[in-house]
């Protein structure tokens, strides 16, 4: 057991935060698949044969059966973005800089750790925001947290928001659900008033090249790290031209749904985190939520909505104005409403914020501003 608390957790404390206890996660907090040889393996609530992703795995299978309204996470290079995907959650991987990673295991933060965030896991995206209030900031001893005040999405306006949205990112094609889904909630959007733009950014590619070597960085040369490095600001400077000319990139967390979980115990999936590496290597926050279904088993598909460094704020209303209007056949709709459903449960559409449920739950009071 640590002798202290994470500073994010000692934060949700001081908030009038319960904490309920520490889940599941891979073997030194990071990995693709959330198993170890202490615990075993973490199964996705909606289905046990299927994956709950990772490394955040424990947390989001927990919040998607409903054991808790609410729970904090990290991402490095997906670990808060797949989870939330693969079990129908919302999640928002703020902008790096924003959140301290002060006493997190193996996550040291500063300019030696800038791709790992800090964030929370919800059923709902006001539970995001109101999260995040009480978690951000400096702290004094995470020397890559800067002093950003943090805007409201409520102050957002859906007109003429420039939306760029790709389907597929050249490299590990989707499936059709997840082509659907993207394309849905760029309708939506556009419906709001949002002006929507295919495109997406031609460095897409080289983010997983830039990628294994930062992982592989401790065997490398000084001439390699050099080259590394050089590549990753030529990445971000490429990242930001294209972003110059829109407020959010709508795009797919995953090329499909949750994976059966023995397949990916024994081979990590070919293109495991491809869609959700580049925004870690840009330091961009990303809010995913639950906007589809698959067509083949009924398993939830979420989006990726990313907006520039310090928006949160915009990434967040987008991701409103999609849970509000999406269709009544969306898979966390379908699943919430009908009675009798495998998933229906009267708990799954309360809030950490909504009235009532803070009258059963008075702790939570001291999270509302």
């Amino acid at each position: 057991m640590p002798s202290a608390d994470a500073i994010v957790v000692s934060r949700m404390r001081a908030a009038g935060g319960i904490l309920l206890g520490k889940t599941n996660c891979p073997p030194g907090g990071g990995g693709g698949v959330t198993d170890n040889p202490v615990y075993g393996a973490t199964r996705n609530p909606h289905d046990l044969s299927r994956s709950p992703g990772g490394s955040s795995g424990g947390e989001a299978a927990a919040i998607a059966a409903c054991l808790s309204p609410l729970g904090i996470g990290s991402d490095s290079g997906g670990s808060l973005r797949i989870p939330a995907h693969f079990c129908g959650i919302a999640t928002i991987k703020p902008t790096s800089g924003r959140v301290p990673n002060t006493g997190v295991f193996d996550h040291p933060g500063g300019l030696s750790d800038y791709r790992t965030q800090i964030g929370p896991m919800a059923r709902y995206i006001k539970d995001l925001d109101l999260a995040l209030r009480v978690i951000a900031g400096m702290d004094g001893q995470d020397s890559g947290v800067i002093s950003m005040p943090l805007q409201r999405p409520e102050e957002v306006s859906m007109h003429g928001l420039r939306i760029a949205y790709y389907t597929d990112d050249g490299i590990i094609p989707p499936c059709a659900s997840t082509v659907k889904t993207v394309r849905d909630c760029t309708q939506i959007l556009s419906d709001a008033g949002a002006t929507v733009d295919c495109r997406r950014p031609a460095c897409l590619s080289d983010a997983r090249n830039i990628s294994e070597r930062y992982w592989h960085m401790q065997q490398s040369s000084g001439a390699e790290v050099q080259r590394l490095f050089a590549d990753w600001d030529r990445f971000r400077s490429a990242m930001l031209s294209f972003m110059a000319n829109y407020d959010v990139i709508v795009c797919p967390v995953d090329a499909e749904a949750a994976p059966l979980l023995e397949m990916e115990k024994e081979k990590s999936r070919h293109g495991m985190f491809n869609y959700t590496l580049p925004y870690s290597l840009s330091g961009w926050p990303c809010v995913v939520l639950p906007a589809g279904a698959s067509g083949v088993n009924g398993l939830p598909i979420g989006v990726q909505i990313v907006a520039n460094a310090w928006h949160e704020h915009v990434a967040l209303a987008v991701a409103a104005q999609i849970e509000a209007a999406a269709p009544p056949n969306a898979w966390r709709y379908r699943g919430a409403n009908q009675e009798g459903s495998k998933y229906y449960k009267n708990s799954w559409y309360q809030t950490v914020s909504d009235d009532n449920y803070i009258e059963k739950h008075p702790c939570l009071k001291h999270f509302i501003s």
